[in-house]
């Protein structure tokens, strides 16, 4: 992960339970089939440094389908068509702002201009999804989350779906914007998420305060 991203998370870094994490990781990395690839668990962080964070899009967990998650939340590779709650994403960005600069599903385009795609837990087991929740990975993501509200100002916090917005409480809306809307999944996108049109308003906001706005 980025230097910036280590010093803001230090203090997690050196509690136990970061060194229970570290353990888990090693483990199920030695014994089951895990994904994303091991060295592409901390992607989100690698690409999008803290300090350019400009907006934060919250997922749960990998793509449990083996060659599917790269590290970034709802993104995936070349040749690897995508999914359908990405194929929805990309569905109202070209209904909110015209066309999208993502060419497939690769959303590394976003995460090196400040879009930190950041899922809450950060390995899976392959075909098993949420199968590694509760273990240890929330607390880590919940104290990225905690370092983006601090130490930043002006940043656009997306929550789509009940457990991204239970993250809510973690942000200080006096110096950033958060929008929440359904999840983008096929289950529930139409029960707001499409015509949720948060992808004009974030970079509205972000050109407000002086901020550079985002290419989707």
């Amino acid at each position: 992960m980025k230097t910036d991203w280590r010093e803001a998370l230090a203090d997690f870094i050196a509690k136990p339970e970061f060194a229970d994490l570290q353990a888990f990781v090693k483990t199920i990395y030695a014994t089951e089939h895990v994904l994303p690839p091991q060295d592409t668990i901390y992607s989100a962080l690698q690409l999008c440094s803290l300090a350019e964070t400009r907006v934060v899009i919250l997922g749960q967990d990998p793509y449990p389908t083996p060659g599917h998650a790269h590290g970034l939340a709802f993104s995936v590779q070349h040749p690897v068509a995508p999914p359908p709650s990405l194929r929805n994403m990309l569905t109202e960005i070209k209904t909110d702002v015209g066309e999208s600069h993502i060419q497939g599903g690769d959303l590394t385009p976003w995460a090196r201009q400040g879009v930190l795609l950041l899922n809450a837990i950060l390995t899976v087991r392959a075909g098993a999804p949420l199968s590694h929740a509760g273990k240890g990975w929330e607390a880590f993501t919940d104290a990225v989350i905690r370092a983006v509200a601090e130490k930043q100002q002006h940043v656009v916090f997306l929550l789509w779906g009940a457990k991204a917005k239970a993250k809510r409480a973690l942000i200080d809306e006096s110096k950033h914007l958060v929008l929440t809307a359904a999840h983008p999944s096929p289950l529930s996108a139409w029960n707001g998420f499409f015509g949720c049109r948060h992808f004009s308003a974030a970079n509205n906001y972000l050109v407000a305060h002086g901020r550079t706005p985002i290419q989707w």
